[in-house]
């Protein structure tokens, strides 16, 4: 039985370009560049690549880049839009708990919740991290976006789902205080015309989780920033508001 994120990136990769949450590539960007101090030295891996946007514009700015993501169909349209540019990017179907990459990454990125923190599971989640850790080189930096714990605590996510797209409903919502998981219905037409009504289920950290996390996996210096789409800013603080948190760490 396919998981529902598993469903929803096999009939998505169309309608994916389209939402308003994949439209600030170029300061997402800008901010990763800042990071590394535009060393186009540095491999870079992509791990839930989707569509491919923030491998192709880090690939046009010199970048030798890797895409990984589950999903055929996305991998498929990162594929075609690279060419279609004259870009020559490796992308791979590939599950971000199990990567066959050890050692090789000078940075890795994980943005827009592109497999963490989407799994069924904790134990999924943290082997997503695990093989994050494991791809980089010593003293690499992982940067990563992932769902803020302290938003739904005083704001409703399905208010918010509902207001930043148009092509998405989200439908009786349940925020678990137990769990830090949020249950909730989406509807939402397919590449295919379809209409899809899945079953979500997504996790939600708190800032002090996810140090421990890292931490676990000797990640030595860790900062959580607030974050706002296209506009990633290492003075933005963390708060409430913030749908999610940005997070930058280093080994």
């Amino acid at each position: 039985m396919k998981q529902w994120y598993q469903e929803l990136f096999s009939n998505y990769a169309e309608t994916y370009e389209s939402e308003c949450f994949v439209q600030g590539t170029l300061g997402e960007v800008e901010f990763i560049e800042k990071e590394i101090n535009h060393d186009k030295n540095f491999k870079i891996l992509d791990i839930g690549c989707g569509t491919g946007r923030h491998a192709i514009e880090l690939t046009k700015r010199g970048y030798s880049v890797v895409g990984v993501d589950l999903s055929e169909s996305m991998i498929k349209k990162a594929q075609e839009k690279a060419t279609a540019e004259g870009l020559e990017i490796e992308f791979r179907q590939a599950d971000a708990r199990n990567l066959p990459f050890e050692g090789e990454f000078d940075l890795v990125i994980m943005l827009c919740e592109g497999g963490f923190p989407l799994m069924e599971t904790d134990e999924m989640n943290f082997q997503i991290l695990q093989n994050a850790a494991k791809a980089l080189k010593p003293e690499g930096k992982l940067i990563f976006t992932t769902l803020n714990g302290l938003f739904p605590l005083f704001h409703s996510v399905k208010d918010f789902i509902n207001s930043h797209s148009e092509t998405q409903t989200n439908r009786a919502n349940n925020f678990d205080l137990m769990t830090f998981r949020d249950h909730n219905q989406l509807e939402l037409e397919g590449d295919d015309g379809q209409t899809m009504t899945l079953d979500c289920n997504e996790r939600y950290y708190v800032p002090s989780e996810i140090t421990w996390l890292l931490k676990s996996l000797n990640f030595q210096k860790i900062d959580i920033l607030g974050c706002k789409l296209g506009e990633f800013s290492r003075d933005d603080v963390l708060t409430t508001e913030d749908y999610e948190m940005l997070v930058v760490a280093e080994l």
